[in-house]
């Protein structure tokens, strides 16, 4: 694997768009020289790990005030444990009712003395208000799978949670690329990363698409341009 030169043609295109996450508030970070364990920038015991735990924690106390320690360990574990078992796209869907419904707890009292099952819905997003979220965008992200490990460009996490997954590419080569000798190669190598993913957005710089984790090249949205468009921001945005 090539060292990763903070001078070359993808470096020139992958910092204007940690610029503009930045823009729209979200805090950045470059991971390319993270260490594991204790010395962690991400908290991350290891680099299989793709959810940040720490932040997971924080957000869900923030976000369900009163909450006992035992119900946010409980939803903590129900978000990170191991799917390998189901497909990617499989894993995909369980997490989307999570991130969407809420992860539902069924626990007992601490103490031998209170042994009620207590049963509550743990919010992992909060959709009504989205700037009482957490987000990070995280450059040169590295992942570890059974096959390998890869350097993920820029994937954003909302809560300690990645759901936004970025690939770029050279502004000189064909953005299919990014899809046919990435996009794909990390799916096979590191498939946990995507059993959280909302989005993936591919970009050469001058071209992006945005879709999904399942869907082929064919059915990745063009990203719109408001100026070549001619429309209001709020209208290719939703588009």
């Amino acid at each position: 694997m090539s060292y990763f030169n903070p001078d070359s043609e993808d470096a020139a295109i992958e910092q204007p768009t940690i610029a503009l996450f930045a823009e729209l508030g979200w805090a950045t970070l470059n991971c390319y020289h993270e260490n594991f364990g204790a010395l962690s920038l991400l908290g991350r015991e290891t680099m299989a790990e793709v959810v940040l735990t720490n932040r997971l924690r924080v957000a869900i106390e923030k976000l369900n005030p009163g909450l006992s320690p035992n119900a946010i360990e409980i939803a903590v574990h129900e978000v990170t444990k191991d799917r390998s078992i189901l497909s990617p796209a499989r894993a995909n869907q369980v997490v989307y009712q999570l991130l969407k419904n809420g992860v539902k707890v069924t626990y007992k009292g601490a103490s031998d003395s209170d042994q009620e099952e207590t049963v509550e819905i743990v919010n992992l997003i909060d959709w009504n208000e989205p700037e009482k979220n957490d987000y990070l965008l995280a450059s040169q992200f590295w992942i570890s799978g059974d096959y390998g490990r890869k350097r993920a460009d820029l994937v954003g996490f909302v809560n300690g949670i990645p759901l936004v997954f970025i690939e770029l590419k050279a502004s000189h080569k064909k953005l299919e690329l990014a899809y046919e000798m990435n996009l794909s190669d990390y799916k096979d190598t590191i498939p946990q990363v995507f059993w959280y993913n909302a989005f993936v957005i591919l970009s050469n710089g001058s071209k992006a698409r945005i879709g999904s984790m399942t869907a082929g090249f064919e059915h990745f949205a063009e990203w719109k341009k408001i100026h070549d468009e001619k429309e209001s921001a709020s209208l290719a945005w939703t588009r």
